[in-house]
């Protein structure tokens, strides 16, 4: 069925199932593990709580894959994969995730 413009249907978005969620984590966690050592962070649009979640955990991945702390930081539009910063007192952020909306 053909709509006018001004009355066609809004996009309808189909969640994630859990093998999708967990094949997108395992699939992303090199790319970005890999783009933080080269460049020290990932940027991703991530317009959905369910893709802020997703890279959340590539995040928690990518920290444990490389042994090192791992923050991400999401404002409704991107979300900032990047090192967390060690303090003298040990490590802080390894898999902690700052969401600013």
């Amino acid at each position: 069925m053909t709509h006018p413009l001004s009355t066609q249907p809004a996009p309808r978005h189909t969640p994630l199932s859990a093998e999708e969620m967990a094949r997108g984590e395992a699939n992303f966690a090199p790319l970005v593990a890999q783009e933080l050592v080269a460049n020290g962070r990932f940027r991703v649009s991530a317009d959905t709580q369910e893709m802020v979640e997703l890279f959340q955990a590539v995040a928690r991945r990518v920290g444990e894959m490389l042994q090192r702390p791992v923050v991400s930081y999401a404002n409704g539009r991107y979300i900032v994969i990047a090192f967390g910063q060690e303090e003298a007192s040990g490590l802080i952020g390894r898999g902690a995730h700052a969401s600013q909306e």
